[in-house]
């Protein structure tokens, strides 16, 4: 049994029956959107900027984790982008990924599938062998010491152009077994999927996983274009579906999943409160729903703060807990052995939990 601990100040103090918060730490599952700039905490951030000999516009790591009062998406990649600017080094972006991981690890997840934005380092001077490099160390050496399986998603940053994105993957091709697939994140208004059809087209046809930032900001028509254009696998958020009927009922039966972001979705202010969030509809309405941290050191938690405060807030039970967590093991990039021995392992959790409620 791992134990859950937070360093985060919460808005809402979970209240759960004791059962119910152990079967949410035990179980395994996966994470499916994860930014892997977005877990630099500030006490690390500070001490790359040490050593890298940088200069940041924070006087303080209390002043820094003060300035993260977002009011919408934009509001927060100012600073994102600020705080990864200290990555430099190959060392830089395995301490950044081995940070992550081990965390993830001790919450009993099993996959990890860490998206990052190559465009954000190259822009800055940072060879994008560099990246490459760290996160893939740190993948494989903490793999090893905790058995996390993690594999990389290269985001092309959707507030540049096309053409920059199609410059980015041609940069990526010489380290093209180190990643698995492709998404599109940064700034969703304005920039719609239709925008980088002829980039995604590139990427089928190499054979890389598609997936894309939708409908958390923008329309629900911005999930359909994701569908109908850059023919993703994955809806990343997808919050904003229930506004379509017939949308809903596609993606339904597609079965294609939704990797839900609830406490970045009250940071950023989609939601006023997680009380007042659609996950719940959202898998009444038979919707794919995976949880996941989004940008952690941002929004107030990891993962399985995730799961303890919404579970708090809407009121969910263990059957959505293996609802949730199986979802999450289902739609990974995994190869379907390894999702296997981990739906064994999550139905063992939950008959050991199942016979524990019996006695």
């Amino acid at each position: 049994m791992s134990t859950y601990t937070s360093t985060h100040t919460s808005t809402l103090a979970p209240v759960l029956a004791p059962k119910l918060a152990t079967l949410l730490s035990d179980m395994p599952k996966a994470e499916l959107h994860i930014h892997i700039e977005g877990s630099l905490e500030p006490e690390l951030i500070f001490a790359l900027a040490k050593r890298n000999g940088l200069s940041l516009p924070f006087e303080s790591i209390e002043a820094l984790r003060a300035a993260y009062a977002f009011t919408d998406l934009q509001t927060f990649l100012d600073i994102y982008y600020a705080g990864a600017s200290v990555l430099l080094t190959e060392q830089d972006f395995f301490d950044m990924a081995a940070a992550y991981l081990r965390k993830a690890a001790v919450e009993n997840v099993r996959r990890a599938e860490l998206f990052f934005d190559p465009q954000t380092h190259t822009a800055r001077g940072v060879d994008i062998g560099v990246v490459f490099a760290g996160l893939t160390r740190a993948i494989k050496e903490v793999g090893a010491e905790t058995g996390i399986s993690a594999d990389l998603i290269l985001c092309f940053l959707r507030h540049l152009s096309e053409e920059e994105g199609i410059a980015t993957l041609a940069a990526a091709l010489p380290y093209r077994a180190q990643f698995i697939g492709v998404g599109l994140d940064s700034s969703e208004s304005g920039h719609p999927p239709e925008k980088f059809a002829r980039l995604f087209a590139q990427c089928r046809e190499l054979g890389l996983h598609i997936v894309a930032h939708a409908g958390e900001e923008g329309p629900a028509s911005y999930i359909e274009s994701a569908l109908d254009v850059l023919k993703v696998e994955r809806i990343d958020h997808g919050v904003r579906i229930l506004e379509s009927e017939a949308l809903t009922n596609r993606v339904r039966d597609l079965k294609m999943a939704l990797t839900v972001c609830p406490l970045s979705n009250i940071k950023l202010c989609v939601f006023p409160t997680l009380a007042q969030h659609n996950l719940k509809r959202l898998l009444d309405a038979g919707l794919k729903v995976t949880i996941n941290s989004d940008d952690p050191a941002y929004f107030g938690g990891y993962l399985l703060q995730n799961f303890v405060e919404t579970f708090a807030a809407l009121d969910l039970d263990a059957s959505d807990a293996y609802t949730l967590a199986r979802n999450s093991l289902d739609a990974s990039f995994a190869p379907p052995q390894a999702i296997a021995g981990w739906v064994a392992e999550l139905d063992a959790v939950f008959a050991r939990h199942n016979q524990s409620l019996a006695s």
